[in-house]
């Protein structure tokens, strides 16, 4: 008869301790193999336990292998060779937690006003939405993305970036890197992808085996020339504001583009027009979308900084040619974005909460980016500062005869986050002076003065006295 010590008082389930006993018996070989295993009733009588546990217990050895059931007669233990499954002897790994730095200053472009989000009516949204009345969105929604939600992305790009589509040229996805290789997937293998450089960091992340060609920026936005000289199909723009040096694509360069597009047709401007909303100088830059007469741009855009970059809603609209090869090849695609943010962000928009927030934003970032601009030129003149006409940060160049590395370095030890433009960089750009991004977007406006003067200090930069 089997004899195994049951701890009738240990939090482990009895019928797992004689599954493990039984099992350990097994492997160490002090059951027999071919060896009949106690009936249920006698085994249950000697350990003095229900029958129910004795076959949970067996149920599990026949589950994983270790024994087999002749029916009539009885379990026996299996050879231990023909097992399916082998007990490995469990190793303990421990995997260092890296634990997020906390900054008294952020200065990353990426970072929006917290405290100026409307919880408020959110939460109101939130609350009508997660309701038995939308059961429905329990099940699989529509593949590009729910048509409330690309209605209203339609009517406010026609209303604020002058673009004509309609929602079913829309793709909701979670974020530009999930829409990018999609896009790409659009054409031939053997295309050829353009980037601008310096430029969105995650895009050669993503295509670094496509082979991109890096396309120089200046302050006029992409060297369309240098991009006729390649033999590129597809080039990646950001044209409203240039990540990251800010720059506008001039109007010259935009016409310009547009016909490079047009001499072939392989040819395609991909705009991701990002932080469009946000404009401090001038008159609003129109979508290149809006004056393509050919069909030959793919439009981008996000709500990460129009509204949160937690939200992950991302979205393309595709010329009518480009839709149809889209539903060929992503027929079994389901929407990455959940069908109650979808709806959320629709119910949103419809009833015209994201034009106020937008509005409001708008104000807030102006506020702080004059603010920021004010300090820099009254106290810190020296330092230059360019890529200030939209967005959410600036370019500022540091007369420092320290290295780009010692100035981040020196900046983190003061607790102080802060981005070099050399992070941003497809091939090596040789600046001047070390350049580095200062968003503003995270700064409350009231601690933005001495946030940069703190910056300032740590780099050991003298204050002019005002």
């Amino acid at each position: 008869m089997l004899i195994f010590q049951l701890e009738k008082d240990k939090n482990i389930p009895l019928y797992e301790q004689l599954y493990t006993g039984i099992k350990n018996a097994i492997i160490q070989k002090q059951i027999k193999v071919g060896a009949k295993l106690p009936s249920k009733r006698k085994l249950a009588e000697f350990l003095n336990i229900s029958q129910t546990t004795i076959e949970i217990a067996y149920s599990q050895l026949l589950a994983e292998g270790y024994i087999t059931s002749v029916p009539r007669v009885g379990y026996f233990v299996e050879e231990i060779d023909e097992l399916p499954y082998v007990e490995k002897q469990q190793t303990h790994i421990t995997i260092p937690h890296k634990e997020k730095k906390q900054y008294r200053y952020d200065f990353h472009p990426g970072k929006v006003d917290e405290d100026s989000f409307p919880f408020g009516v959110w939460r109101k949204y939130v609350r009508d939405l997660f309701d038995i009345s939308s059961k429905e969105l329990l099940q699989i929604g529509e593949p590009q993305g729910e048509s409330v939600l690309r209605k209203e992305i339609a009517n406010y790009l026609f209303q604020s970036r002058g673009i004509h589509c309609e929602p079913d040229q829309i793709i909701i996805g979670s974020g530009t890197e999930h829409l990018l290789p999609m896009i790409l997937r659009l054409f031939q293998d053997d295309s050829t992808l353009a980037l601008e450089n310096p430029g969105y960091s995650a895009i050669p992340r993503i295509h670094l085996k496509n082979k991109a060609i890096p396309i120089s920026v200046d302050e006029e936005g992409l060297v369309v020339e240098e991009l006729e000289k390649t033999n590129a199909n597809i080039v990646y723009v950001t044209p409203s504001h240039q990540f990251p040096t800010g720059a506008v694509l001039s109007a010259t360069r935009r016409t310009q583009l547009l016909k490079w597009a047009s001499k072939a047709p392989n040819r395609y401007i991909i705009e991701d027009d990002y932080d469009s909303e946000f404009r401090y100088i001038g008159k609003p830059i129109p979508a290149l979308h809006g004056l393509d007469q050919n069909h030959k741009v793919i439009y981008m855009s996000t709500f990460t900084k129009s509204l949160m970059p937690s939200l992950r809603v991302a979205y393309m609209v595709l010329p009518h040619h480009l839709l149809i090869k889209y539903k060929e090849l992503f027929s079994y695609y389901s929407a990455t974005v959940p069908r109650f943010v979808q709806h959320l962000l629709a119910n949103f928009m419809r009833d015209g909460h994201f034009s106020k927030h937008l509005n409001r934003m708008r104000k807030i970032y102006r506020k702080k980016h004059e603010k920021l601009k004010h300090t820099l030129s009254t106290y810190y003149p020296d330092i230059k500062i360019t890529g200030d006409q939209a967005g959410m940060h600036v370019l500022i160049s540091i007369p420092s005869s320290n290295s780009v590395e010692t100035l981040k370095q020196m900046a983190e030890e003061s607790g102080i986050s802060i981005t070099p433009v050399t992070n941003y960089l497809l091939k090596p750009i040789k600046y001047e002076h070390p350049t580095f991004l200062l968003g503003f977007g995270g700064i409350p406006l009231e601690d933005m003065e001495e946030a940069i003067h703190h910056l300032m200090k740590c780099w050991r930069i003298p204050q002019l006295a005002k």
